[in-house]
């Protein structure tokens, strides 16, 4: 649902804008509210410059491939410094540090050339922020106050992959849920939001490792948490983490957390085959052979998440060749090649889809019958983040500092 247009004066340390209510506050997760990076916003730019657009740029300690949340004033990042997983908070209109917290001091594990130890996506709810990291072999997940208290912490099961850690946690109601795919007893747990109690716990069948974030819609008056990973594409009640239906395979491993269109829901993974499936969500028990509607092995991403926008679905493989397709049918509507290795996960605002490479470059596209590049915007970083945006200005992480991008 979209809001209504009114019009709020959001008065920043620096400018004065009159913005319509649809620039959001906002981003509170990874790939925002709706869990599939689409954005209201109407008036952010879409041709930018560091030089000419930054509104205030930070120095980041560390490293860390977690994109930054937004609550209101407030910007929300982890990173890892040597042997310490910090969370840091700025100030939204500046820049400037609030505080910065140790969360957890643990030796660096063993990790993927384009993983992080800090790779994970805080979640807020306005009231506390919830983290996690692994913690030698174990997940960790933790939750601070706005001030920099930490509340609670948990250690909700085992975690062990060569790859390292990457589950970044939602929410529902009043649970914190995260995926624990791996390469041992995987599951899912939920736990509750003010004390870290475990709700519920899920286990997964098939003991392999993957790192997709779960997203959750209401279908026809069914909540879906939709998630593939385990060998399999399934979908779970978030209220009791018992699941509606599974589809088997495609393929072992995955990344990308799925997108919705109001009819069909899209994937594309993985590892060590390469599928794109569009899935009709309205089924119940094992649905492999009855509701997946169309599927094709061209050009499909494994890391980046892709795009639904009006009837397209969009995507950019790892190695740089961006796809439109027919959201309904899965024809191919053209392919094209737009960089090298992409990692961060597609937005979408104002009508275009952005796709940011992981040298720095955020690629602009109009989605229509023939490809169509409105801008190319270097940050001058390497670029694995996802991009947000709030207020009208983009908030970029780029390898060594947070970028406030917007019109001046």
């Amino acid at each position: 649902m979209r809001p209504a247009i009114v019009f709020l004066v959001l008065l920043t340390g620096f400018l004065g804008l009159v913005l319509p209510a649809d620039a959001e506050d906002n981003w509170p997760s990874w790939r925002g509210s709706r869990g599939d990076g689409s954005s209201p916003d109407k008036v952010v730019p879409l041709d930018w410059s560091v030089e000419k657009n930054t509104i205030w740029k930070k120095s980041l300690p560390g490293k860390g491939h977690a994109s930054p949340i937004v609550w209101k004033d407030h910007v929300f990042v982890v990173a890892a410094v040597e042997d310490r997983r910090v969370l840091l908070c700025l100030d939204r209109r500046s820049g400037k540090e609030r505080w910065l917290e140790t969360v957890l001091t643990s030796p660096r594990e063993p990790i993927h050339r384009r993983n992080s130890l800090a790779s994970s996506t805080p979640v807020t709810d306005g009231e506390l922020v919830y983290v996690s990291f692994l913690d030698g072999d174990e997940m960790y997940v933790a939750a601070y106050d706005f001030w920099g208290k930490r509340r609670w912490e948990k250690r909700p099961g085992v975690f062990s992959s060569v790859h390292g850690y990457c589950s970044s946690p939602i929410l529902w109601k009043d649970k914190v849920i995260i995926n624990g795919d791996h390469d041992g007893d995987s599951y899912i747990v939920a736990l509750e939001k003010l004390t870290g109690e475990e709700a519920w716990k899920t286990m997964r069948l098939n003991r392999t490792r993957s790192y997709c974030t779960p997203v959750i819609w209401t279908i026809e008056g069914r909540n879906q948490m939709v998630l593939s990973g385990d060998k399999t594409v399934a979908s779970y009640d978030p209220d009791t983490g018992k699941r509606h239906w599974v589809i088997d395979g495609p393929t072992d491993q995955f990344v990308a957390s799925l997108v919705y269109n109001g009819e069909l829901l899209f994937m594309t993974c993985g590892f060590p085959q390469r599928h794109m499936l569009a899935i009709d969500p309205r089924g119940s028990g094992n649905v492999t052979k009855s509701h997946v509607r169309w599927r094709t092995r061209k050009d499909p991403s494994y890391v980046p998440s892709p795009a639904s926008i009006g009837k397209y679905f969009m995507v950019v493989s790892d190695s740089g060749k961006a796809s439109c397709l027919e959201a309904r049918t899965g024809r191919l509507v053209w392919n094209q090649r737009i960089g090298r290795e992409h990692g961060a996960s597609a937005i979408t605002v104002r009508g275009h889809v952005c796709f940011v490479s992981e040298s720095g470059v955020m690629t602009v596209i109009k989605p229509g019958e023939e490809y169509a590049e409105v801008a190319r915007n270097p940050l001058g970083e390497e670029m694995h983040a996802s991009p947000v945006i709030t207020r009208g200005q983009w908030l970029l992480r780029g390898e060594e500092h947070l970028f406030c991008i917007g019109a001046k």
